[in-house]
Order: structure tokens, then sequence, then C-alpha cells
């Protein structure tokens, strides 16, 4: 049965965080993810996610000057010991919380510096992917489609299996949204079946809207949950979706699998 962890930052918006940890846990969920937990400290987030007997499943590496745009930095050259820095806090993180995976964003990168962005995306992948590996933490990398994120790095799956070839390392894998990946490519079965081993963790939502992942998409997410469990995959499957009304309400699509 497919594991679905709730998106933090994502879902039960109306509440404070405390809350939405809370939440989760009322109905059903047994896994949480956020994207960024720096606002919070980090022993402090580690007992509201005990409390509630959840798992903290996935969260993203710093990703630089969010505000002023940036979208991480992984593939900006020039930036190396402000990703390392940002490593460092995040992997301090993934201890307190017990979290097996961490998301490095790549960043938005100029056209004219693809070449050197890759070489550095490349390094640091390599850098960071030792790094974490010390502390049983997997490093994922997700292409991000450019409606979304206009001049991000990677936007195609099949950008990001060029990189797991070119860093080559046993501790890097693949964050797979299956959104996004409809958004860029479609081909989501045949993506799924010759790539289930690279894939550490999944995110859903409805194409078009990026809503609940039921019926009122163009994605058949029932035939890929039940792809998915007969593949064996026994990683998570995020809830990265923006509520059509609210969450609760929206959860009807989970009911089978014990959600909602």
């Amino acid at each position: 049965m497919p594991r679905f962890a709730a998106n933090l930052s994502t879902l039960f918006t109306d509440l404070p965080l405390p809350e939405r940890i809370t939440a989760a846990k009322e109905v059903g969920f047994k896994g949480v993810e956020i994207q960024f937990p720096y606002h919070v400290d980090a022993a402090r987030l580690a007992d509201m996610v005990a409390c509630a007997e959840l798992s903290m499943v996935l969260f993203n590496a710093p990703p630089g000057d969010w505000e002023a745009g940036e979208r991480g930095l992984a593939a900006v050259p020039g930036r190396e010991q402000e990703f390392r820095d940002g490593l460092e806090l995040a992997l301090h993180y993934a201890e307190l919380l017990d979290c097996p995976r961490l998301h490095v964003m790549a960043g938005i990168v100029d056209e004219d510096d693809i070449d050197a962005a890759f070489d550095t995306y490349v390094a640091n992948l390599a850098y960071a992917a030792d790094e974490a590996l010390a502390q049983d933490v997997k490093i994922l990398i997700e292409p991000i489609n450019p409606v979304d994120m206009p001049g991000y790095f990677m936007t195609r799956p099949e950008d990001a299996l060029t990189v797991l070839e070119a860093v080559d390392h046993k501790n890097l894998y693949l964050q797979y949204d299956l959104y996004h990946a409809q958004m860029v490519q479609g081909g989501l079965t045949d993506f799924l079946e010759a790539n289930m081993a690279r894939i550490a963790h999944m995110q859903v939502a409805s194409v078009p809207g990026r809503h609940e992942p039921d019926a009122n998409s163009e994605i058949n997410y029932r035939y890929l949950f039940n792809l998915i469990d007969a593949h064996g995959y026994n990683g998570w499957i995020g809830c990265e979706y923006k509520p059509r009304i609210n969450t609760r309400t929206g959860l009807r699509w989970a009911k089978e699998w014990g959600i909602g």
C-alpha cells in the first residue's frame, strides 16, 4: 500500500505549524515532509513530530535568498561555500529530525552559464552525497517544470538521469514529482518502470492546477499507485499539492488508503 506523507508547507495552511502536524496525525498520515524547516528550531520541530508519532521523511536544503528569487545553490557557480554551509545546516536538522532524505535544489541559472552550472552541480552533488552518507541520509535531486519555476536549471526527468550518471554516486537519488514530470514530459508509466531503483521519493498533485491527486486530473493516479505498489516501491509519496477548498475536504481521494 502506498505510504503517503503530508506536505506541511502546502496542506493545513490555515493552521500554525504545530497544529498542522497534529492535523496530519489526526487524518491518518504516518509521515510528513516540509519544504524548508529552518524558521523553527530543529530540536523543537523534532519534538513536535515525535510527539505526534510521525516520521519526517523529507525536506529541502537551504535555497539561498528565496525572497530575492533564488531557488537553490547547487548549480550556481561561485556559491560553493554557501552551498556547503547550507548543507551543514540541513544535515544538522536531518540528524535531530531523524530524516533520511534531503532534497538539494539546483537553482536558477543563466542560459549562458549552462556548462559551468553543470560542472558546479556535479561537483556539489558529489560533495553532498559524500557528506550525507556518513549520516545515512540520501541526497535527492528533483526536476521542476519551467512553468512553476522559470529558469530552474533542471526541468526534465531525463535531465536528472544524465546528472545521476555524471555524478555516479551510490548516495544520490531521484525525487520524482509526477506533477512536474507530466507537465514537461509525460510518459509516467514508462519512466517509473525503467527507473524505479533510482527513485527514493515521489510527490503527487493533479494536472492541471496542482490540486488533489484525484479523478479531476489528466493523470490516472489510481493506476499509477497500483503500478508503484506492484514494483515494490517502499519509499514515501509526498502530498505536495494545493487543496481546491481545504485540506480535510479534499482528502476524499485518500480514504481507501486510510487517510481522511
